[in-house]
């Protein structure tokens, strides 16, 4: 029998399920550090995935609750591939990646985690970041721990980013 350990994961399997769009929640709180905020603009938000498909795996998300993409006013639509400009050259410079996935899951046919309220995934991608692990045992493993991850992007928006 083959065993993973993942002991942070305990928390949120035991964490109580509250209704409502977390993101939303999220972005009221005044807890940026706690919830992996790393940027707030006027109209999104940049913040990690707690549950990446890969290191620096970012979400840029609407402060407004929309569903579809065709909902998106201008202005935010504006900002939102601002924020992805600035990001790319971020994770560019903080983890040299050697590309990127962006995209967005619209519906859960298409893979949405959290429905009803629109974001964009930005995924670093390396040559070789596919290991053994999903072929043999569907698993993926994430070297770097989220809170380090969020520290050397937050370090480097605050010292270059920050407005």
């Amino acid at each position: 029998m083959r065993r993973l350990w993942a002991p942070w994961r305990l928390e949120y399997i035991l964490d109580e399920k509250k209704k409502g769009c977390i993101f939303c929640e999220k972005s009221k709180e005044s807890k940026d550090v706690e919830n992996y905020i790393l940027l707030r603009g006027k109209k999104c938000l940049v913040m990690l995935n707690a549950f990446p498909y890969n290191n620096g795996h970012l979400m840029i998300i609407p402060y407004r609750h929309i569903g579809s993409i065709e909902d998106l006013k201008e202005d935010e639509t504006r900002e939102m591939m601002k924020l992805l400009s600035l990001m790319t050259v971020l994770l560019k410079k903080v983890m040299s990646p050697d590309g990127f996935n962006v995209g967005m899951n619209l519906g859960d046919v298409a893979g949405a985690g959290i429905m009803g309220h629109l974001h964009l995934h930005i995924v670093p991608r390396w040559k070789g970041d596919c290991n053994f692990m999903p072929v043999l045992s569907g698993t993926k493993v994430i070297p770097e721990a989220l809170r380090e991850t969020y520290q050397k992007l937050k370090e480097s928006i605050d010292g270059n980013l920050g407005e």
